[in-house]
């Protein structure tokens, strides 16, 4: 059982490193979307939706524009 456990936990901590490694992508692509002077707050929204949809996850209400 020690070496189910020693594979489990490595498994694991890959999992951990890569949902941490995308966090801290997608923290600073929203950084850079809210320091981007250029754009209006609606599309500075938009932007920040935009990059969650990329993770996987969904808009909501704030995505429903249609």
């Amino acid at each position: 059982m020690e070496l189910y456990q020693e594979i489990l936990e490595g498994m694991i901590k890959q999992e951990i490193d890569l949902v941490n490694a995308t966090s801290y992508k997608a923290l600073k692509e929203i950084k850079t979307i809210i320091e981007n002077d250029t754009l209006s707050d609606f599309e500075c929204i938009e932007e920040i939706v935009c990059v969650f949809e990329r993770l996987g996850s969904n808009g909501g209400n704030r995505h429903d524009f249609g």
